[in-house]
């Protein structure tokens, strides 16, 4: 997508520098609207980007902004969420423990294909001679449209309007149309709607392969952030059981069965035709294709319209026959309920979800529109998981192989759990279905309790280099994290009593097992041998944020337990049954929390990251080819490990996620050290950069860290948006709105803070938080926060700089504000030539060999 950012027209990937807080979408090509992304022109040259942006889905179902035509494409892509092959992880060298059996996301059979034929010639975009071109994603209606006038090669125009949509409503439907006018001429013209099994038989594996292994002899480094590719077919056609008489004449299907993992899918097309030109149609049906085509005489004025309704549904085992009925099923209601209600269903249900979920910057019309398309991206990746985890790249791409990671808990559920809950709760029961799998982790590691995989889609570990996988147990704490956040937002105790609690009191179990006591008094509880999420840095004693947020789960455990012990005595002995709970495990919890090791420098003045870290010395970011950026694709693991260096915000996200525990002096002096040597590498830095940035009081530095993230994808600031949407980085944008310039702080056990950092320029911020099932809008300006109730009886308290505020459904309650925080211009200084403890000097350097 084009973009005035030379690191990103360089394709070299984010600077460590924070952008300037600018628009960089080329606005002839993308109009700034607020409700909608418009692209109005055709450029061949960023296609990946635009499929990724332009993709529709609803959790569940994603397809990406592919044309119809299906002949410009970078990557064609149909996803269903969790829909996944397995294979054997091929270690080097094997060890105990090692992941297994890998999982990758599979591309599912691709329905949106319509291929249009006038006086026989293809519609080809980057060939057509296109009159007027128009392609627009609706975020209140769900709707991706295009517009299209073509003069063929004979001359004659014609009108193509498409409209594609997967519901939110209908979890298993999408729903497409071609309609299709001849402007000054008849001509005849051939629709042939398609369903191709891309997996096996657009490119085949076999290129793949061969493509990676061509790579890895030019010596090019292999993109840890990309799927891996099938030496085998994946999709095992399933058909010879249909007969005559089991689906109307007229509906297309595809059944298959995944070769490894055994898991099925199916599908069922619908199609309707309305012209009143003559027209015939024909089927093909095959084990990899269906086609029905349509041949029209098509008049001047007088339009062809094709609507085509997709059911695809997938099953662990259920066998393809009977997944191939409930498409029957949900296609059989389309037909009697029609199409238009659908339709309407849909503007309806985003109707609701902007009414609680909106957050309006009036007056920044590029901003507004940029942040709309994240938070409409979170919804699409979320909205119909329905118990399913929610992929690091949602439904729009194959990227991290469709996986789920810690990312959903930090970055995706606060804004599910303050706005859509019934979401959020969703999420959060998949992470309790695999309870049983990370109890079977632990153990194999030697460890009681539970470990989450860091990787997964099954629940099984996927993640092939434990350094910087398995070794980030803090994807324990981060479960809890979202898990206390949820409970405390909604006051769902049924949720605690009977899945919340096991995660907690497993978790715990866990961290006490792992961490060991240094001191013969107890006064000193260490966890070694763990990575934080600075990927940069692994394998490490006392992480900082790792032993921060164990703290959290070990305190949030004790306390859980004692509340349901104290107020919910029936759900407590029931618990106690079901997890075998201890006598002495509560207190030692409690214990190790207040005991637990947290790294300081007195002389420094910082945290440091983890034990060693300080000894290491600096890499010179400043003076390092932007080339060789990122660090992992250009620079051997070990290398980068020696050096003070960060892939993403560590010691500063702990600060964010558990503020209570730092002061103000020591927050401003951490993002001091550590953000001259975050290379911002990961996307999922710089919304956390903002917040803490905005906090202490480098205003436009927050700025300009919020536009690096608000524009990931829109402006392929780390040149992989073509993998697909980074949903982590969607979430963290809301998070960076409302607890960066919002001031938005949980504290736990129900309290909520408010303390804005409005930015200069910006008039007004609004948002809209639901806590206790009361849902409040906050509005923020230099002079006042404003807090209205917009629905629910029940009060909501919150600190204020201070204060205690409570509003509610009465009378809205305005807070004048004082300024909005210190103000610091620039940046932080470099640390480099400041003095350790010992007298040594911090020294950077460039690792080269030359």
């Amino acid at each position: 997508m084009s973009t005035v950012d030379p690191i990103v027209a360089e394709k070299h990937g984010a600077s460590h520098v924070a952008p300037a807080a600018v628009d960089p979408l080329d606005r002839g090509r993308f109009p700034i609207d607020e409700w909608r992304l418009t692209e109005t022109r055709f450029d061949e040259s960023d296609l990946g980007v635009t499929e990724s942006i332009f993709s529709v889905g609803n959790g569940y179902l994603g397809l990406r902004g592919n044309y119809e035509e299906s002949r410009d494409f970078a990557a064609n892509g149909t996803f269903v969420n969790g829909f996944h092959e397995t294979w054997p992880i091929q270690h080097a060298e094997e060890a105990f423990g090692f992941a297994k059996v890998g999982q990758t996301i599979v591309n599912a059979p691709d329905s949106k294909i319509i291929r249009l034929y006038v006086d026989d010639e293809p519609l080809e975009l980057s060939a057509a001679d296109l009159v007027e071109y128009e392609r627009t994603l609706d975020f209140r209606t769900g709707v991706l449209s295009r517009h299209v006038i073509w003069r063929t090669p004979s001359g004659k125009r014609v009108q193509v309007d498409s409209t594609r949509m997967v519901s939110f409503t209908q979890r298993h439907l999408a729903i497409m149309t071609l309609e299709v006018t001849m402007l000054d001429a008849a001509a005849p013209i051939a629709i042939s709607s398609q369903v191709l099994n891309r997996q096996d038989a657009d490119r085949g594996a076999a290129v793949d392969i061969a493509e990676a292994a061509e790579a890895a002899k030019a010596g090019i480094a292999a993109d840890p952030r990309k799927a891996e590719a099938f030496a085998h077919r994946v999709l095992m056609p399933e058909s010879e059981d249909l007969v005559d008489g089991d689906l109307p004449d007229d509906r297309l299907s595809l059944r298959f069965k995944c070769a490894q993992s055994g898991m099925t899918i199916a599908l069922a097309v619908d199609h309707d035709l309305q012209t009143t030109n003559d027209h015939s149609v024909a089927y093909e049906r095959g084990d990899d294709i269906v086609k029905a085509i349509y041949r029209v005489n098509a008049q001047p004025g007088e339009s062809v319209r094709l609507t085509k309704t997709v059911s695809y549904h997938t099953a662990r085992v259920v066998p393809t026959r009977e997944l191939l009925d409930r498409c029957a099923r949900t296609l059989d209601r389309v037909h009697e309920e029609g199409v238009a209600r659908h339709v309407a269903d849909q503007e309806s249900w985003l109707d609701r979800f902007w009414a609680t979920a909106d957050v309006e910057i009036p007056g920044q019309p590029a901003i507004q529109q940029a942040v709309r398309w994240n938070l409409y991206s979170i919804i699409q990746a979320s909205a119909r998981a329905d118990g399913i985890g929610i992929p690091a790249k949602g439904v729009t791409g194959s990227g991290y192989g469709g996986h789920f990671f810690w990312d959903t808990e930090i970055y995706v559920m606060p804004f599910l759990t303050y706005t859509s809950p019934w979401a959020a709760r969703n999420a959060l029961r998949f992470r309790y279905s695999l309870l049983e799998s990370s109890r079977n982790r632990a153990r194999a590691l030697a460890q009681k309790g539970a470990l989450f995989a860091w990787r997964t889609i099954n629940g099984e570990e996927a993640s092939a280099y434990y350094a910087a996988g398995t070794a980030q147990y803090h994807i324990d704490a981060d479960i809890s994290y979202a898990l206390s956040q949820y409970v405390g937002a909604t006051g769902d105790y049924e949720f605690l009593d009977n899945q919340a609690i096991d995660i907690f009191v497993e978790t715990a179990r866990l961290w006490y097992d792992l961490g060991f006591w240094r001191n013969e008094d107890g006064s000193a509880f260490h966890i070694h041998g763990v990575t934080g999420p600075d990927e940069y840095t692994t394998v490490v004693n006392d992480n900082l944020y790792t032993n921060v947020m164990a703290r959290f789960n070990l305190r949030r455990a004790a306390e859980a337990v004692s509340f349901l012990q104290d107020n919910r005595p029936e759900a407590y002995r029931a618990m106690s049954q079901r997890v075998r709970l201890l006598e002495d495990e509560v207190y030692n919890w409690a214990r190790a929390a207040e005991s637990m090791t947290i790294p300081f420098d007195e002389h420094l003045g910082i945290h440091p990251q983890d034990a060693h870290f300080l000894e290491r010395e600096m890499w010179d970011l400043g003076r390092t080819p932007v080339e060789k950026r990122p660090l992992l694709l250009n620079y051997h693991p070990l290398v980068i490990y020696r050096f003070q260096v960060l892939k993403q915000a560590d010691v500063v996200l702990a600060l964010f996620l558990q503020g209570e525990d730092f002061t103000q002096e020591q927050k401003k002096a951490d993002f001091d050290y550590y953000d001259p040597i975050t290379t911002g590498d990961s996307t999922l830095s710089a919304v956390v950069q903002a917040i803490i940035a905005a906090e202490v009081g480098y205003h436009d530095l927050a700025l300009r860290y919020f536009h690096a993230s608000l524009f990931v994808d829109l402006a392929d600031r780390h040149a992989n948006t073509s993998d697909g949407v980074h949903v982590a980085s969607t979430g963290g944008v809301w998070s960076a709105l409302t607890s960066g310039f919002g001031g938005f702080r949980d504290l736990g056990a129900g309290r909520w803070s408010l303390d804005p950092r409005l930015p200069d320029g910006w008039e007004l911020l609004v948002f809209r938080l639901t806590l206790r099932g009361t849902r409040v809008r906050v509005c923020v300006s230099a002079e006042e926060l404003v807090l209205h109730v917009e629905d629910g009886a029940r009060p909501v308290t919150f600190d204020v700089r201070g204060d205690s505020v409570t509003v509610g459904p009465d009378a809205d309650v305005t807070v004048p504000l004082d300024g909005h925080g210190p103000r610091i211009s620039g940046e932080p200084p470099n640390p480099v030539g400041m003095l350790r403890a010992d007298g040594t000097m911090i020294t950077a350097e460039v690792p080269s060999g030359d």
